[in-house]
C-alpha cells in the first residue's frame, strides 16, 4: 500500500511539474508576441507619420511633390545611411544578445523598429494606402496561422528551415542581379518564391523559437531569448507583408 501511494505521489508531482512548464512555456511565447506586435506596431506608426511629413497634397489628397523632409528621406545619401544602421544594428544584436541586459536588448529592438519605419514610409508613395492597409491584415492572418501551426505541429520542421535558409540566400542573390535586369518575369518569380519563404520561415522560427524555451533559465536568459525571438518573428512578418504587398498592392 505505501508503495502504490509513492507511485500516486510521483505521478501527481509530475503533472504538476508538466503543468508548470507548460504555464512557463505560454508566458514566454506570449512575451515574444507582445514584444513583436509592439514593434510592428512601431514601424506601421512610424512609417505612417513619416510618409505625412514627406509629401505635399492638393485637396483631393493626391500627391504633388514632397516637403524638404521628404526629399532628405527619399533620397540622397540618409537612405544608404539608414540601410546600414538598420543592418548593422541587426548583426550586433544577433551576436551581442548573450552580453546585453533584457531591458537594453528590447530597446535596440524597438530602436530598430522605429529606423525601419522610416525607411518603409516609402510604401505609401509606390502603393495607395488602402491596399497597404488590406495587404496588412491580410498578412497577419496569414502570419498568425502560419505561426499557430508551427507551435502546434509535432513534425520537425528543420529540414525545411534548412531548405528555406538556402532559398533566402538565392533570393537575396536574384534580387540583386534583377537590380542590373530590372527585369519584370523575375520580378515576379522573386515576389512569389519571396512570399513561400517567409510563409515558411514564419512555422519554422515559432517552432525554433518554443524550442529555445528552458523551465530552468533565469529571467535575464529568458528576456533575451524573447527579445530575440520577437526579432525573428518581426522580420519574417514585415517581409511577408513586402512580397504580398507586390502581388495585392495597388500602384500610385
Amino acid at each position: 500500500m505505501s508503495d502504490y501511494d509513492r507511485n500516486v505521489a510521483a505521478r501527481g508531482f509530475g503533472a504538476a511539474r508538466a503543468e508548470a512548464i507548460d504555464a512557463g512555456l505560454r508566458a514566454y511565447m506570449i512575451r515574444v508576441y507582445n514584444y513583436m506586435a509592439a514593434g510592428v506596431a512601431l514601424t506601421g506608426v512610424v512609417a505612417w507619420l513619416t510618409f505625412n511629413a514627406a509629401v505635399v497634397t492638393d485637396a483631393a489628397g493626391r500627391i504633388t511633390g514632397l516637403t524638404p523632409f521628404g526629399q532628405t528621406i527619399f533620397s540622397g545619401p540618409l537612405t544608404i545611411v539608414l540601410f546600414l544602421g538598420t543592418l548593422g544594428l541587426v548583426f550586433f544584436m544577433s551576436f551581442r544578445i548573450s552580453n546585453l541586459q533584457p531591458s537594453t536588448a528590447l530597446m535596440l529592438f524597438m530602436v530598430y523598429a522605429g529606423l525601419l519605419g522610416l525607411m518603409l514610409s516609402s510604401v505609401f508613395l509606390a502603393y495607395t494606402g488602402a491596399s497597404v492597409t488590406r495587404t496588412f491584415f491580410i498578412s497577419a492572418a496569414s502570419f498568425g496561422a502560419l505561426s499557430l501551426y508551427g507551435y502546434t505541429t509535432q513534425r520537425d520542421l528543420s529540414p525545411v528551415g534548412s531548405f528555406l535558409i538556402m532559398g533566402l540566400f538565392g533570393l537575396i542573390l536574384a534580387m540583386l542581379v534583377n537590380m542590373f535586369l530590372k527585369s519584370s518575369g523575375l520580378e515576379f518569380a522573386i515576389s512569389a518564391i519571396g512570399v513561400l519563404i517567409f510563409a515558411g520561415l514564419t512555422a519554422y522560427d515559432t517552432q525554433r523559437i518554443k524550442e529555445m524555451y528552458s523551465a530552468n533559465d533565469d529571467g535575464t536568459i529568458a528576456g533575451r531569448k524573447a527579445v530575440m525571438g520577437a526579432l525573428q518573428l518581426y522580420l519574417d512578418f514585415i517581409n511577408l507583408f513586402l512580397f504580398l504587398l507586390r502581388f495585392m498592392g495597388d500602384r500610385r
